[in-house]
């Protein structure tokens, strides 16, 4: 395993906690500028109450421009708005040209324009400035004034320090974080256990995996595992039936050549003592120790060629052929032992593209047509044709042998299971069956009666077309 590799409990856990996470933080800024934003509406209400006290005590006398204002305000007045001793109001009552009537002077005359649509039923107006060196929060009132005496404008502004306000908006801060990390700390001892409990049945499977014994190679019982799992199993399980057929095939492979190769090489080293002690002749000899030479050596290049079967079926690599061309390319080369035997020899061929493996191709041809002039008697007959329809391609040998019996034709594609009928090995078939196999297709042979009596075998191997002919 990669050193880089990331484990799926750890994938689970970052894939599901930081998204969380960034979304609690974002709430967490959100909920403490509602709350602050709450809170200085209500600082706010209580410096608009301030303005209004003061505005109770305005006097005037005069009228409009000509009006003159005057107000006693004791700051005791004030005190029943600054809330715990933590923050203090200062104010300033000017007319709307800004001349100071009352209060502190220090206090910079409002500017400013009332809003259009004001936050309270009154004319007023908030902002933020600097008192004394100390930031505060100013609230402006336009106060309308009017006694028996005259009528004016009076601008009120209070001013309020904003300890108070730093103090709660810390506090809100903290019960904000306080509460959202216990939120986090909850979801993450869910996550964990739910992933722990989610990933259970992966680190049962390992564990399982791990304890058995080497070789083993049974299917995985998994009855407990959840269905997201069960397509890991089921081809975890192929995988493993692929390793198994493997194995039983290179164990068969291994028992059968041991056993195959041994009666001719036992045969071949009698031969040679023979001849050492002069029981035969010299050309005697050396004719019987190259027939059985000739036998080993095609006993061993079949068995080659049945287990290179096996490994082409592990790893396909098909392409469209045309089977009329194998066919002819095979025949082209077999014809010296036509000629040798004066076989009559007719093909008849269509155009017939099949998905096949060109080697494959090739030996099944091959090894028919070989058979087939094997057991064709001197003088005979052999056809051989490709007949067609809209899925299937037929390549058909028919050799004008003595055909099969019934008790030889049940056992004729096992290998090694070759009869007096068939001379040689017993591989030629076997391979056979398992190439038709390999590519899709079938593998028959059938006597063929004329007269009330077997006249030969007809071979047939039928592929299925690829998809551009289908």
């Amino acid at each position: 395993m990669s050193a880089r590799a990331i484990s799926l409990r750890r994938y689970l856990l970052l894939g599901i906690l930081g998204p969380v996470c960034l979304l609690v933080v974002i709430n967490t800024i959100s909920l403490y500028n509602q709350a602050l934003s709450a809170v200085n509406t209500a600082y706010d209400r209580t410096l608009l109450a301030s303005a209004k006290s003061i505005g109770e005590q305005l006097d005037v006398t005069g009228y409009d421009e000509q009006s003159e204002l005057r107000v006693t305000v004791p700051y005791a007045a004030l005190e029943a708005f600054e809330a715990d001793n933590q923050s203090r109001l200062f104010y300033r009552v000017s007319t709307q040209g800004g001349e100071m009537i009352s209060g502190f002077a220090q206090l910079a005359f409002w500017r400013g324009t009332i809003p259009a649509k004001p936050p309270y039923s009154a004319l007023v107006d908030f902002y933020d400035d600097v008192f004394r060196g100390e930031d505060v929060r100013v609230a402006v009132l336009l106060q309308p004034v009017a006694s028996a005496k005259g009528r004016g404008m009076a601008v009120v502004q209070v001013a309020e320090t904003l300890e108070l306000r730093h103090t709660l908006a810390r506090k809100i801060l903290f019960d904000t974080v306080w509460h959202q990390a216990l939120l986090v700390a909850v979801i993450a001892l869910v996550v964990v256990i739910v992933v722990q409990r989610a990933t259970r049945p992966v680190r049962d499977l390992s564990a399982q995996l791990r304890s058995r014994p080497e070789g083993d190679l049974t299917p995985i019982a998994a009855t407990g595992a959840p269905r997201e799992l069960l397509p890991l199993v089921d081809a975890t399980n192929a995988v493993m039936g692929r390793l198994q057929l493997l194995l039983d095939h290179q164990k068969r492979f291994v028992r059968d050549t041991a056993h195959q190769l041994r009666t001719p090489l036992a045969v071949l080293k009698v031969q040679v003592q023979s001849a050492l002690h002069g029981d035969m002749g010299a050309q005697e000899a050396l004719g019987e120790i190259g027939l059985t030479v000739d036998r080993a050596t095609t006993l061993a290049n079949q068995m080659l060629s049945l287990a290179k079967v096996e490994q082409l079926r592990q790893q396909p690599e098909l392409r469209p052929m045309d089977l009329a061309q194998a066919v002819r390319s095979v025949a082209l080369d077999l014809s010296p032992l036509l000629a040798e035997k004066d076989i009559a020899f007719d093909i008849e061929t269509v155009p017939a593209t099949v998905l096949a493996h060109e080697w494959m191709l090739g030996e099944l041809t091959r090894n028919l047509l070989h058979n087939a002039i094997k057991h064709t008697p001197v003088g005979g007959t052999l056809a051989v044709r490709i007949a067609r329809d809209a899925t299937w391609a037929a390549l058909i040998i028919s050799d004008s042998g003595p055909g099969i019996s019934d008790e030889l034709a049940a056992r004729l594609y096992q290998p090694f299971s070759a009869g007096n009928v068939r001379q040689g090995s017993g591989l030629g078939l076997a391979i056979c069956r398992e190439i038709t196999e390999a590519l899709g297709g079938s593998l028959s042979l059938d006597n063929r009666i004329a007269h009330g009596r077997i006249a030969g075998l007809d071979a047939t191997a039928r592929l299925p077309l690829s998809g551009s002919e289908v």
